[in-house]
């Protein structure tokens, strides 16, 4: 059963325990589709292992909703969202992932190794968050886990693919992050301008290609 925290008067958030998995993903989709039939629910906001709940405080209050969602929980049918396969081109290592010789040290494979089992897993997108089109995946293969940089970069460059702890990932835009850089990609994950902004959406089946690989 979800944990349940209100969240002011007008929000409540549904928490499952660690590690996020994909059966676990599942069940927050379905209840957000549950939860978005409801009257009093406008909107449903999924996040790693947890859900936000918006409700109108004028129609129902948050121990009324705590109680709808706990007496829903058992009777959820799993949602798997209808997702597309992508594939997105990398070019691990050198200037375009300067962390692959650290992430091949922490695991101890050979850099082509890290390279050829992380283009060999098939991701699952959970969701959409932290920046405009950065898809946080499911996936990753256990022994290329890698802890985050002890300093993070100011600026990570646009469309860089890397490895933070037990998740991959391709930064949209150039931003701050920790994560360990292990290729870049020619693909935008993220067009204001487009008809569909963002690369990936949720549910979302993900496929890396190796475009070229220097050590």
């Amino acid at each position: 059963m979800p944990r349940l925290h209100a969240l002011g008067d007008a929000a409540l958030l549904c928490e499952l325990p660690a590690p996020a998995t994909l059966v676990q993903q599942q069940r927050i989709w379905a209840l957000a589709n549950e939860a978005l039939q409801w009257p009093a629910v406008h909107e449903a906001l999924p996040g790693m292992n947890n859900l936000t709940l918006l409700f109108d405080p004028t129609q129902i209050d948050a121990s009324e909703l705590e109680m709808q969602v706990l007496a829903a929980w058992p009777q959820l049918t799993m949602a798997a969202l209808e997702g597309r396969t992508i594939e997105i081109p990398v070019a691990y290592g050198g200037e375009h992932g300067p962390d692959l010789a650290d992430v091949a040290a922490h695991t101890g494979l050979p850099p082509e190794e890290v390279v050829r089992r992380h283009a060999a897993a098939e991701y699952v997108v959970y969701l959409l968050g932290f920046l405009p089109g950065f898809a946080f995946m499911g996936g990753l293969p256990p022994e290329l886990a890698t802890p985050r940089r002890a300093e993070p970069r100011v600026a990570v460059p646009a469309r860089s693919v890397g490895i933070g702890g037990a998740q991959t990932g391709v930064y949209p835009l150039v931003s701050p992050g920790g994560w360990q850089l292990i290729g870049r990609t020619p693909l935008a994950m993220f067009d204001p301008a487009a008809d569909e902004p963002t690369l990936l959406r949720p549910g979302d089946r993900v496929r890396f290609v190796v475009e070229s690989v220097q050590t």
